[in-house]
């Protein structure tokens, strides 16, 4: 089960389980896990997860998703998870002082082609 694989990473855990909670976990929360998640849920599932944010609607949660595909985004770096949470007051990752911690590339398997994009860059 795909939502199973996603919970190999702490910090995409975390983003369920506070979601799954009723959480807001923020704007750059969401499109953390819409970023992360687009490789391992469909659409539908993610809508489905990201509406169990209190502060975001079945709207908010498939424009988002419809943002992440139209743009291409690859899921975000280490760097750039640690720089969102300075933005916002939920924590996407809880251990953001432990080297590995908040780097989705060390904890989850994606389809080569996301390689291939970073790698290009």
């Amino acid at each position: 089960m795909p939502v199973d694989q996603l919970r190999d990473s702490p910090m995409m855990a975390h983003l369920l389980d506070a979601m799954e909670g009723g959480e807001d976990v923020g704007h750059y929360g969401r499109l953390a896990f819409a970023m992360v998640g687009q490789h391992f849920l469909s659409e539908d599932e993610l809508v489905g997860y990201l509406t169990k944010d209190p502060d975001c609607d079945v709207d908010k949660a498939r424009s988002i998703v419809a943002q992440v595909k139209a743009h291409g985004y690859n899921p975000p770096k280490r760097e750039r998870i640690l720089e969102w949470m300075k933005q916002q007051e939920f924590p996407i990752c809880e251990t953001p002082d432990e080297k590995n911690s908040c780097n989705v590339y060390k904890e989850l398997k994606f389809p080569p082609d996301v390689y291939q994009k970073i790698a290009s860059y």
